[in-house]
């Protein structure tokens, strides 16, 4: 988790001026704020790191899916191709639009391919909703020209990947609006925040409305704002916003140390047997936040996973059995439990989610076994933790 690693004087400077005035609220009471607007200036600074025109900073990642979502005209009965290995909230955001998940394969990047993609593809087709996995990214020079094929509308879910790019270009400006998180686990962390990114004006103004029950935000007297589009709240406080803030400056940094300690870990495991990483589309824009490692086939990846959790190793994930992460523990999205009656209850599902033919993506996660990089690793718990990596790989798996 490098942004909690790094947390300091910064960060405290930036939540004692929210103190200092009171204003916890991002929007209004001018008078009393003293010049300080902690959520404009986190957009600030996530434009100046990505290079995008626009952001709105929002509630979570979460709610910068659904705000890009609905701000791309993407609702009820629109069918939405989406990752079985994400989040479960990129999910989530696309039933709650009212839309229709079509789940689709991915690839070695951990991200949905243009084969999938395309495999994918009906007449009813509106979107896809792209997430840039484990901090690296999809194949966006195969992917873009599938997208303008068929007209499609591209939203970039790169929660995990804040900070990374595709040929200098980053994560999250290739579609429409792209969406980052920002909450406790992140690269940079506020605490709970996101912020939706987009190139598009209009875009941007549906989302400033759309995030705040639709107020237009013209004006100084909030009660009198007009309401151009029904919104609902997704505002980020001052507090979280100014964590955010500092936390962003600390980006470049955090992902220059995770590069370098990413490169030793490798070099140290390189020379294992029947080990290959996860495929890299342009490996000068990893935001390196994790060491993806590939089994040769899933009884392997599982007896090292459990050789893992048996020696006291920390900070890895296999993906294949998480609950929240990938498709097969998802029976509440299958079997579509809802609280309340959603319109896919009504359109009927675009696919049998209980039974999905996804082998790729099976294949792919089942042999995937993800470590955390730290940024405030020394070189000492590094060659520890490839010792141990090492010797639980060499000495415990079947044959």
């Amino acid at each position: 988790m490098p942004g909690t690693e790094l947390f300091g004087k910064e960060e405290q400077k930036e939540i004692d001026d929210v103190m200092r005035t009171g204003i916890l609220f991002r929007y209004n009471h001018d008078q009393l704020r003293a010049g300080i607007w902690k959520a404009k200036a986190f957009e600030a600074e996530v434009k100046n790191l990505t290079g995008a025109r626009y952001a709105h900073a929002v509630s979570s990642g979460s709610a910068a899916v659904s705000a890009a979502l609905a701000s791309c005209g993407i609702g009820a009965g629109d069918e939405v191709i989406v990752p079985p290995f994400t989040y479960v909230a990129t999910i989530e955001a696309v039933l709650l639009a009212g839309a229709l998940p079509v789940f689709a394969e991915i690839d070695e990047t951990l991200c949905l391919s243009a084969a999938g993609i395309e495999k994918a593809l009906s007449p009813r087709t509106k979107a896809v909703c792209l997430v840039h996995m484990c901090g690296g990214m999809a194949d966006m020079v195969s992917i873009m020209p599938l997208i303008q094929k068929h007209n499609l509308i591209l939203v970039e879910d790169a929660g995990q990947a804040f900070g990374a790019s595709y040929k200098g270009i980053s994560v999250g400006l290739f579609g429409k609006a792209g969406c980052y998180s920002f909450d406790f686990f992140k690269i940079a962390t506020a605490g709970e925040g996101g912020v939706l990114v987009t190139n598009e004006e209009k875009i941007y103004k549906l989302a400033d409305a759309y995030c705040d029950h639709g107020h237009d935000h013209k004006g100084n007297n909030r009660g009198m704002e007009q309401h151009p589009v029904i919104g609902f709240n997704y505002r980020i406080s001052e507090l979280h916003a100014a964590i955010g803030t500092a936390q962003t400056r600390r980006v470049p940094e955090i992902i220059q140390r995770n590069r370098i300690n990413k490169s030793l870990l490798t070099n140290l495991l390189s020379d294992l047997p029947d080990i290959a990483f996860s495929k890299l589309p342009d490996p000068d824009g990893d935001s390196a936040t994790f060491l993806n490692l590939l089994l040769p086939d899933i009884p392997k990846a599982k007896a090292t996973a459990d050789q893992f959790d048996k020696a006291g190793l920390s900070g890895f994930n296999y993906w294949y059995i998480n609950m929240y992460h990938f498709i097969n523990q998802w029976n509440h999205i299958k079997q579509l439990k809802t609280a309340a009656r959603l319109p896919i209850a009504i359109t009927g599902t675009p696919q049998d989610y209980q039974n999905l033919a996804l082998p790729k993506s099976q294949q792919v996660i089942g042999r995937l076994i993800s470590f955390s990089i730290r940024c405030t690793w020394s070189r000492e718990e590094i060659e520890h933790l490839a010792d141990g990596i090492k010797y639980c790989m060499l000495n415990s798996l079947p044959g």
